[in-house]
């Protein structure tokens, strides 16, 4: 997963992308890059860090231009390191620059045919050089000379076709204007904006609308499924397919990635994590639990435990202080770089938790082990009893459309029955949302559109993706310290958690 932004106004941009970026920061902490283009050439900086580390005042005066593209990423494909920031930039046709967010599963594929057919060895394990040397493919086979809209809707379109898998990019054409594009699912999210100046209107893509109430852009839509949208040199906007609702959007995005502010589809996140908070009580209610109170892990299960805490009729605290320095555990690339996060990231209000029984609501639970570490710390803040409720069902299944989640032996719902991930991460009771409840919420509006859910179902919106499975979790092996599925064997002779 990673967080997007383009700009194309009259004037320099580059000021608009920092800020723009800044506010995708929790989509990606790994690197940032920025690539503007001033009417005659590219200017790009990037490297590992976050955008504050890596813009400083000395590259943002060589960033001039009146278009530009952003990243942020956290990496789920490829190594981890400074030659797979984005943007990515090829000169030929005309001079490109791109930026995406998401996977390409079939990249296996898609790099056979571009060597086959175009003799082109891709220099990355990035699969944003195979969107982006794919479309060059197709666009450099039109009449160059009279390069029309038709024909860069035409070269997206079987872009679209030949790549698989989740991505929204965008992309500058050196002299001709600003693109973007969706696969044909609209897995991933993005979304347009305007903001007019005395000099002319100034458009933005972005993964998220909240970029917009930072920088005072009035959105205008979201980018649909398999849509396409240039805005070309006059600021005039084209469309490949006018909008529709997405066939297959990301479940986790709401439930996890995107910020509380953002309006999704027509959804504030914000209100649907109360949602999926209230869908939680009858589950409680069911199992007997009588907590004194509700908390929540910060800072993706606040609005799930106030919406808990309201349904239920217990209060609502926030126990755990989160250090706001430390970066988002689920993105860190290593177990024990995750591990260390959760110990200096958060911190036990001692005199709320002790001699209660607490209800501690998280918006998942993927490894384990970080859902553990924070049922130790509220035991030694004196709680006498903990329940670990996670607002999203089992995560049974994983990830290849870009969040990380590749490798089934990370998953500990994948491998283990409830109760022995009761006992592994040592909480007294353990409740999951139901995956019923979870689809029946985002289909209950009519019109909303569909969703996917295949890390918890296990069934993948782009068909049999069998093949392509095995090639993710190669990848994604070859590139990882950690290997191996969880030994709970220790966990599950240990004492039960009531007895701590």
């Amino acid at each position: 997963m990673c967080g997007i932004v383009g700009f194309h106004g009259p004037d320099d941009v580059v000021a608009d992308m920092v800020v723009g970026l800044t506010a995708l920061q929790h989509r990606g902490q790994d690197a940032a890059g920025i690539a503007t283009f001033d009417g005659t050439s590219f200017h790009l900086h990037k490297g590992q860090g976050l955008v504050n580390d890596v813009f400083k005042p000395k590259h943002l005066k060589k960033l001039k231009g009146n278009s530009g593209i952003g990243h942020v990423r956290y990496t789920t494909q490829g190594a981890n390191d400074s030659d797979l920031a984005q943007p990515f930039t090829t000169s030929y046709p005309f001079g490109l620059a791109m930026v995406h967010n998401g996977n390409v599963i079939n990249f296996r594929d898609v790099a056979k045919r571009l060597h086959d057919k175009y003799h082109v060895l891709p220099k990355t394990t990035n699969d944003l050089e195979l969107i982006m040397y794919t479309f060059a493919s197709e666009l450099r086979v039109k009449d160059l000379d009279h390069l029309s809209v038709v024909d860069i809707f035409d070269a997206v379109e079987t872009t679209q076709e030949l790549v698989e898998g989740a991505y929204a990019t965008i992309t500058l054409i050196a002299g001709h204007g600003l693109l973007a594009f969706t696969d044909p699912l609209a897995i991933r999210p993005l979304v347009l904006g305007r903001r007019d100046t005395p000099g002319g209107p100034v458009y933005a893509f972005a993964s998220e609308s909240t970029c917009f109430d930072f920088l005072g852009f009035e959105f205008v839509e979201n980018v649909g499924p398999g849509q396409a949208v240039f805005i070309d040199n006059n600021y005039q906007v084209h469309y490949k397919n006018p909008y529709e609702l997405p066939k297959n959007f990301c479940a986790f995005e709401q439930i996890y990635f995107a910020r509380e502010d953002s309006i999704i589809h027509g959804r504030l996140v914000a209100r649907e994590r109360v949602r999926l908070g209230k869908r939680l009580a009858r589950k409680v209610a069911d199992a007997g639990l009588k907590p004194d109170m509700v908390i929540d892990v910060p800072s993706s299960g606040y609005f799930a435990a106030s919406g808990l805490a309201e349904a239920i009729g217990v209060p609502y605290r926030r126990a755990l202080v989160k250090n706001n320095h430390m970066g988002r555990s689920f993105i860190v690339a290593t177990q024990a770089g995750r591990e260390d996060v959760v110990k200096k990231k958060l911190n036990p209000i001692r005199e709320f938790v002790q001699g209660k029984k607490i209800a501690v609501v998280d918006d998942s639970i993927v490894r384990g082990t970080t859902s553990r570490r924070i049922v130790r710390l509220l035991r030694d803040a004196g709680a006498t009893e903990v329940y670990f409720i996670s607002s999203a069902p089992p995560i049974v299944s994983p990830c290849i459309y870009g969040i990380d989640m590749a490798m089934s032996t990370e998953l500990i719902a994948a491998n283990y029955t409830e109760d022995e991930i009761c006992r592994y991460i040592e909480a007294d009771k353990v409740i999951y949302q139901d995956l019923e409840d979870l689809q029946e919420l985002f289909a209950e509006e009519k019109g909303h559109g569909g969703s996917c859910f295949a890390c918890f179902s296990g069934k993948y919106p782009t068909g049999d993706v069998t093949h392509y499975l095995r090639h993710v979790q190669e990848e994604r092996a070859s590139h990882r310290p950690e290997k191996g599925k969880k030994n709970l064997s220790v966990s599950a002779k240990a004492p039960e958690p009531t007895e701590h």
